[in-house]
């Protein structure tokens, strides 16, 4: 897993400075290109992010996502200065405007602005998709409207910033402001998920940046300039395309441009984020046992939200959301009428059951793409700082904090489910059970923040009671 994470991060190094280096080597060369090329390229990049726009404003909608119609104004505002930039191209079908360098310096920060507004909590809700529709609309058709008469009188508009002026220079610096927010959050969504398709959208993101300092920064009399447009058409298609995927899937906030992903996401979209094969496991133990996968969904839930709660990194949340999903899979190998007998087990019965965390272990890594900290979730929830646990009695100097929260997290869940031999648990004589152990049996910063995150959401539920 790691060497796989190495090669991948490694490749997208390479892409990431790819066009940085093509410009810095080869973009000041002078070079002589016919209007038509510009008019025809602009035209292809005008028509993918029509096409991305299109799709995730329908996608949205659909959802009734505010976040998605919002990225879907961004693209369809940059398709919109995109057509008329390629309209406006000097010899084909105008002669010489303003419009051309206004729109050419404008689409990207533009874009990027409306792309960062996705930080803002009211423009996500379902409240926000109707008015964002009309604005998408309105604002469409007033650029097109007011791009075609200035096209007609050249005067209306002004002149774009002239290369490496300071006025370009500060639209450099606001525009890459932008990006490097959706490049942080794009980076923070494949810490978790570890899908090629989020890293594509930080890529993505990158050469749109790239496309913006040669829009601004170089003429059309450099190869550079004309290299910006590659990338635009580029950047605009490796953003757009895994993002619409993700909607078509239904994924609706797996989305890299938006970057709250949290863990409990993954624990409750697992094939969108965790792969088919997790989700393919999953669906084998409720086959065998209904309450045992449902008992793993929530200890996952409960374990990935403790250690939000205790300030995990990301790769540490993910481990949890799968070990906590999969640490009862071992279970997939205990006969039907031991694992769901509604009386007590005898000795040998009971010896057999406690080998899950063993089996699970052996199962996970003979499929292979698991990581050691995954299999040892799965091999060690049974664990307690004291020593009395299983399989191995292992002891406090033993047990990291991501195996403590599992454990804490598995006791409580199934304290408050209700069993054929006995009654659930209240929340109070849970938590009375784990306090009184914590420092002993069980973690005690795991417990505190269990008992946190438990009240905040009694709390919620209390609030949207009243």
């Amino acid at each position: 897993m790691a060497n796989r994470s190495v090669r991948v991060l490694g490749a997208a190094a390479f892409v990431a400075v790819f066009p940085v280096a093509l410009l810095h080597f080869v973009g000041g060369q002078t070079v002589a290109i016919d209007g038509w090329i510009h008019f025809v390229g602009v035209a292809l990049g005008a028509g993918v992010a029509t096409g991305s726009a299109v799709a995730l404003t329908v996608a949205g909608a659909r959802l009734r996502d505010g976040h998605a119609v919002l990225v879907g104004c961004a693209f369809s505002v940059m398709a919109a200065l995109l057509c008329l930039h390629g309209l406006a191209t000097p010899g084909v079908l105008v002669g010489t405007n303003g419009v051309v360098s206004f729109t050419g310096a404008a689409t990207l920060p533009v874009g990027g602005a409306i792309l960062a507004l996705g930080v803002v909590p009211a423009l996500r809700r379902p409240a926000a998709v109707g008015p964002l529709l009309w604005l998408l609309a309105g604002g469409v058709v007033l650029i097109l409207v007011l791009g075609l008469a200035a096209i007609a009188e050249p005067g209306l508009v002004p002149r774009g910033p002239e290369p490496r002026s300071l006025l370009a220079w500060l639209v450099l610096a606001a525009g890459t402001g932008f990006y490097a927010v959706l490049v942080w959050r794009a980076a923070r969504t494949f810490r978790l998920t570890r899908r090629w398709s989020d890293i594509l959208v930080a890529l993505g993101i990158v050469w749109l940046a790239v496309a913006l300092a040669a829009a601004l920064l170089l003429d059309s009399r450099q190869l550079g300039w004309w290299l910006g447009h590659v990338f635009q058409v580029i950047g605009i298609a490796i953003v757009g395309i895994p993002v619409a995927l993700d909607l078509r899937r239904g994924a609706a906030r797996s989305r890299p441009l938006l970057g709250d992903l949290r863990g409990a996401d993954l624990v409750a979209e697992e094939e969108a984020f965790l792969g088919s094969h997790v989700r393919a496991l999953l669906v084998d133990l409720a086959d065998k046992d209904t309450y045992t996968e449902e008992h793993t969904r929530r200890v996952a839930l409960r374990a990935v939200q403790v250690g939000d709660e205790l300030g995990l990194a990301a790769e540490r949340l993910r481990d949890l959301a799968l070990g906590g999903l999969l640490h009862d899979i071992g279970k997939l190998s205990i006969p039907d009428e031991i694992l769901k007998r509604p009386g007590p087990l005898s000795q040998r019965e009971f010896e057999l059951v406690e080998e899950h965390p063993e089996r699970g272990k052996r199962l996970l890594r003979e499929l292979g793409g698991f990581s050691e900290n995954v299999l040892r979730l799965v091999h060690d929830h049974h664990e307690r700082l004291d020593g009395s646990g299983y399989p191995q009695g292992l002891g406090r100097s033993e047990l990291d904090l991501d195996t403590r929260i599992l454990s804490a997290c598995d006791v409580y869940d199934a304290l408050r489910s209700r069993r054929v031999y006995r009654a659930a648990w209240t929340h109070e004589e849970a938590m009375r059970l784990l306090r009184g152990s914590a420092g002993t049996i069980f973690d005690a910063r795991s417990v505190d923040a269990l008992e946190r995150v438990l009240a905040r959401e009694r709390d919620d539920q209390l609030a949207i009671a009243v």
